[in-house]
């Protein structure tokens, strides 16, 4: 086999094996912001479902309030 064709051939086993490296460095830096951003969203929907509820709490409240104020002017 000729030098030639030897260092051909290691040069595209190396080329090959950086690059796979590489992909999977950048895929694992990927798969963790995506992990950092689902633990964003769950706690953002947490503060919506919260939210509604105390908004509901908060018109059942008003509405309480409106009810005791119209017995107020009756008497």
């Amino acid at each position: 086999m000729d030098s030639t064709v030897a260092v051909a051939l290691l040069s595209c086993a190396g080329t090959v094996i950086g690059s796979m490296f590489g992909v999977v460095a950048a895929n694992n830096k990927t798969l963790y912001r995506i992990e950092q951003l689902e633990k964003k969203v769950e706690k953002h929907n947490n503060l919506v479902e919260r939210m509604i509820e105390a908004e509901d709490k908060l018109k059942s409240h008003q509405h309480q309030i409106n009810e005791i104020k119209e017995r107020i002017e009756v008497l």
